[in-house]
């Protein structure tokens, strides 16, 4: 993979829209994502969880039951990682936060959350957000798998390593 260095102004500052601009491309249509959290014994659990469709602007969020472990290992320890995987890859480290604010969820909630809660509604207490602030973003952004499939066959042929696409970290 050829390294790209971070979204990066003349000044040297991170051009955060630039790089907003990238994540959202990469994650805009994977719906789920594995979120890690550190768990109050201190592992790492990682837990698939439905992405709520929004432009990402250094921020992503998911709906959870309040009584889920996921929120006290937030309330203990909000550092986390949020993976995406399809054809690209994006790994978001941040921090969560849990968010009961009803409006929030009510502009979030869509046919995903209701199939998933049943009964439950947006102003129902015992659902809650998680909103994870994201700090850096890093992403590999591959071609599709059968330019991947003839990229390794050909760096075989000729014993050099193949390029398999752009990486790249954001600061956020």
């Amino acid at each position: 993979m050829t390294d790209s260095s971070t979204y990066s102004g003349s000044d040297g500052s991170t051009d955060t829209s630039d790089g907003n601009a990238k994540v959202h491309e990469l994650i805009k249509d994977v719906r789920i994502a594995m979120l890690t959290t550190v768990s109050t014994e201190g592992q790492l659990v990682s837990r698939p969880m439905a992405t709520q469709q929004t432009q990402f602007e250094g921020e992503v969020w998911f709906f959870a039951e309040a009584d889920s472990p996921k929120i006290a290992d937030i309330a203990r320890d909000p550092r986390v990682n949020v993976a995406y995987s399809a054809s690209n890859f994006v790994s978001l480290a941040g921090t969560a936060s849990v968010v009961r604010d009803v409006a929030k969820k009510r502009e979030l909630w869509d046919a995903g959350a209701a199939a998933w809660f049943g009964d439950k509604d947006a102003a129902d207490p015992s659902v809650v957000l998680i909103k994870v602030d994201a700090e850096t973003a890093e992403y590999w952004d591959t071609p599709s798998r059968p330019a991947t499939l003839v990229k390794v066959v050909k760096a075989k042929l000729t014993k050099t390593r193949p390029d398999a696409g752009e990486t790249g970290l954001v600061q956020l």
